[in-house]
């Protein structure tokens, strides 16, 4: 290879020749940001045209890579852009702008720019085009070659590139600055070098590409497959691009394209193939002697038919048979992308003609109840992938597809929860604490429509949230009417998080607000009036409790037994054993400086405080066994090691106190420090911020229609609705100051239980910035600011356990604020009615500026760990 140093002039001035953009290549992809800043540089480069000290100073662009085309001609040379061709596209059509710009004016001068830069004027048809872009960009390059459009198409890259540049032209005409046109076209032609590097006839350009994506910019593996393809595609490249590869570019993104060939891999039966792999294991099954041309192009003809398919899983509207639609539409809801690999052998089966659609529903309805069975009982999901991945490969060959499945899932390292572990999960297990917001509510919503009601509900368009009959904050109505239940070795409160998050004490409403925490009569008014029957028959129902919650338990999991099929027998179930695994994890999880109780162990499990200090007692090796204590906060009488400690002690109380845990003067753990069951339920959860039924990332300030209630304005109503003016008056006086900072507010979508973020970084949501802290109005007990250190502990600066640590020292000098240390892991909550006080307010106000601060640039903070940064001014390239 060859590189020299050269301007764009010198590149594509003099005899005529081709620039040709590679099938293979992306399409045009400048943005109007690459190209603000390429115009800014053009600006620069004009304005020095005259100056003496910086005549030798030009501004660097990039390099432009190429290489002898096959169709290169003594007489016509063609060369092959293998990088470089945004840059070359763009000065085009800078140079096309410029030259209809003072068409009418000088059409002398706008003829040789056309001939010095953009056509061969001896030569027709492609041949006429100087640069000839890939096929999909054609079209709208060469129509703006040749001149002037009235209409630009749509969402093209390339007419949006050559309508900013006349926009930009026009601007640099104007009186008050004015611009010469020509110092512009000679800034673009001569002041804009690049390094030009030349390879020879017997290089490797793939190799070239490969290096390339080594720096810079990545490829995606779609983006390197199809480049490798097509360079193999020497004479049935333009054929194949045609009819098969365009039409499936356009119906995919990139990223979806780059599933789908992963998924054609997998449905071969590699069943250990990663996505960030899907180049290598392909390249590496066509470097095969016996692979020519026909067989890459029978690849990429069966990548498109199954596109077809893979489609019907995004869009499942797009899928012709009713039943198998409806499956596709629960999967979908479900998000359950995982299952692709075995959803894709399903489809492909059935047009092969191996399975009808009803075997095909019926396939689906398996892989739908190995999914919700597994949610409800609990069953960690961090092997579905392997599970799903490894169907095409392990599906049995001696039984019909769906009969295969159907026993592949059942298969004893699969755990598919049977029959007797789903009525007793149902029964005990806090299912609101486990799986996404929308499967839970997907759970009830099938569980609802299996009542097979004669005017179904319309679940599209009703705003239906979960609702907990039993309230999650309790009165005293309620405290009372459980005290009539307990036993001798459990209390009112240990009752109500035993059962509170069970699905026998949850529904679906939408009258979630006016149920609140209101005693159950109240609620029987408004559920009798409902139009779903299991809220019919909740109202139904004289009182309830414990009992009527089990009572419903029961007849719920008898629907979800005749919903949702069960394993074949025989084949093997799940170890019932997991569940204390599930406690083994919590605890060993346990942040220094906490502890918590039988009880709320229990409550998280979904089991009995004497079952769990029965397990604990009995099985030796639990980490920090010893911080389960009594609910008052004591070692339980019973206590004893179940095998001798390697602990240094075997003191309970002194290892508490080397653990961090305080003792009151009493001899009680401090409660502050104490882990409920959601905090335990938390410590699992991972940092996603979806506690908020129904919540919504998108910032959103104004009515989705006109004259409907905005989302700030249903915030401030719920507020007020359960703090005093003084605290509403405080919120609104911490929102203006966040502002000030430079930060904004978003609000989540819920009608039931809004909330409020204070956000520093992009507009778009949590997802898109960082946030200290997110408020919650309407909890029936005063609003409450939780504060995400959960969150944090994943973002830049925050990954740094001390600066938390500061965070948390700051807020706990805030007036009756005392975090524990412990809660470094977790999401605690302060009382918005705190902020009453005006030193509180001072004191958070000066907070969020101490946080506002650590998150500003120059510092590169506030990104996920691990996220590439841009430089603070990219130069075009």
């Amino acid at each position: 290879m060859q590189a020299k140093e050269t301007l764009f002039a010198d590149l594509v001035q003099g005899r005529a020749q081709q620039f040709q953009v590679p099938l293979y290549q992306r399409t045009y992809s400048w943005t109007e940001k690459h190209l603000k800043q390429l115009w800014v540089d053009i600006l620069e480069q004009a304005d020095l045209l005259d100056s003496e000290e910086e005549k030798a100073s030009t501004h660097f662009l990039g390099s432009v890579v190429l290489a002898p085309s096959p169709q290169n001609e003594a007489t016509f040379p063609r060369w092959l852009v293998v990088d470089g061709q945004q840059r070359l596209t763009t000065l085009s059509l800078a140079l096309a702008a410029i030259r209809d710009h003072v068409a009418d004016a000088e059409p002398d001068e706008a003829e040789r720019i056309d001939e010095e830069y953009l056509i061969n004027k001896r030569k027709s048809g492609h041949d006429r085009l100087r640069l000839l872009p890939t096929q999909a960009d054609r079209p709208q390059f060469a129509a703006h070659v040749r001149g002037p459009l009235a209409e630009q198409a749509a969402g093209s890259g390339v007419a949006t590139a050559y309508t900013f540049f006349r926009k930009k032209l026009v601007e640099a005409d104007d009186p008050a600055a004015p611009q010469d046109v020509f110092r512009i076209e000679q800034a673009i032609t001569s002041r804009l070098t690049l390094v030009a590097v030349t390879a020879e006839r017997g290089d490797n350009v793939h190799r070239i590409f490969e290096s390339l994506n080594n720096t810079g910019l990545k490829l995606s593996q779609a983006d390197l497959l199809r480049n490798y393809l097509f360079m193999r595609l020497n004479t049935r490249g333009e054929h194949v691009y045609e009819t098969y590869w365009l039409p499936l570019q356009d119906s995919l993104s990139n990223d979806e394209l780059e599933q789908l060939m992963w998924l054609h891999l997998v449905l071969d039966g590699d069943d250990r193939v990663r996505r960030q792999d899907l180049y290598a294991a392909q390249q590496k099954r066509f470097e095969g002697p016996k692979t020519g041309e026909a067989e890459i192009e029978a690849y990429i003809r069966e990548l498109h038919r199954h596109s077809a398919l893979f489609r019907r899983l995004l869009h499942p509207d797009e899928e012709p048979d009713s039943e198998v639609r409806a499956a596709l539409r629960r999967l979908d809801a479900w998000q359950a992308a995982v299952t692709y690999p075995a959803l894709m052998l399903l489809l492909d089966r059935r047009e092969r003609g191996e399975l009808d659609s009803s075997e095909t529903a019926r396939a689906m309805a398996y892989i739908e109840s190995f999914l919700v069975r597994r949610m409800i009982c609990r069953v960690p999901t961090n092997n579905l992938n392997r599970i799903f991945q490894a169907v095409p490969g392990q599906l049995p060959l001696d039984v019909p597809v769906t009969e295969g499945l159907h026993r592949l899932l059942s298969s004893e390292n699969r755990f598919w929860p049977d029959d007797a572990e789903l009525r007793d999960k149902i029964r005990k297990a806090p299912f609101y604490q486990y799986g996404r917001p929308q499967q839970r509510k997907l759970v009830l919503q099938r569980l609802e429509e299996s009542y097979g009601h004669p005017e179904p509900v319309d679940f599209a368009a009703a705003q239906l949230t979960v609702e907990h009959v039993m309230p999650q904050s309790p009165g005293d109505a309620w405290l009372r009417a459980l005290g009539e239940e307990v036993g001798d070795d459990e209390t009112a409160e240990e009752l109500h998080a035993r059962f509170q998050h069970t699905l026998g004490n949850l529904t679906l409403t939408a009258v979630n607000s006016e149920l609140s925490n209101h005693p159950f009569e109240r609620k029987q008014d408004l559920l009798h009036g409902s139009h779903l029957e299991m809220n019919r028959r909740i109202a139904a129902t004289e009182r309830w409790g414990t009992r009527e919650i089990l009572a419903r338990a029961d007849e719920l999991a008898d629907h979800a037994i005749a919903l949702w099929p069960a394993p074949l027998r025989g084949v093997g179930r799940a170890e019932r054993g997991r569940d204390w695994q599930l406690a083994h994890q919590v605890l060993a999880a346990l942040p220094h400086g906490t502890w918590t109780a039988y009880g709320d162990l229990a409550a998280f499990l979904g089991s009995g405080a004497q079952a769990v200090g029965n397990h604990l007692a009995n099985t030796p090796g639990v980490a920090h066994a010893y911080r389960v204590l009594t609910s008052e906060g004591k070692v339980s009488d019973g206590f004893r090691w179940a095998a001798p400690q390697d602990t240094g002690s075997d003191d309970a109380r002194a290892l508490l106190t080397a653990d961090g845990v305080r003792f009151t003067a009493t001899g009680s753990a401090d409660p502050a420090q104490r882990l409920t069951a959601d905090d335990l339920a938390a410590l699992l959860a991972g940092t996603d911020d979806d506690r908020a039924e129904g919540e919504d990332t998108a910032q959103e300030a104004t009515a989705e229609t006109p004259g409907e209630e905005t989302r700030a304005e249903r915030f401030f109503r719920q507020l007020t609705a359960d703090d005093s003016p003084d605290t509403v008056e405080a919120v609104r006086a911490l929102f203006a100051h966040w502002e000030g900072l430079g930060g904004w507010t978003g609000h989540g979508a819920g009608h039931v239980i809004t909330s409020a973020y204070l956000m520093l970084g992009e507009t778009g949501g949590p997802g898109r910035g960082i946030w200290p802290m997110t408020l919650y109005p309407g909890t029936g007990r005063g609003g409450v600011a939780e504060v995400v250190f959960q969150y944090l502990a994943a973002r830049e600066p925050f990954t740094d356990r001390a600066l938390r640590a500061e965070f948390l020292a700051r807020l706990n000098a805030l007036d009756d604020v005392d975090i524990p240390e412990g809660k470094l892991e977790l999401r605690p909550n302060i009382r918005l009615s705190l902020l009453e006080k005006d030193r509180n307010r001072e004191l958070l106000t000066e907070t969020l500026t101490w946080f506002r601060d650590r998150c500003t640039p120059p510092t590169p903070s506030c990104l996920p760990a691990g996220t590439a940064r841009s430089p603070r001014r990219p130069r075009a390239r």
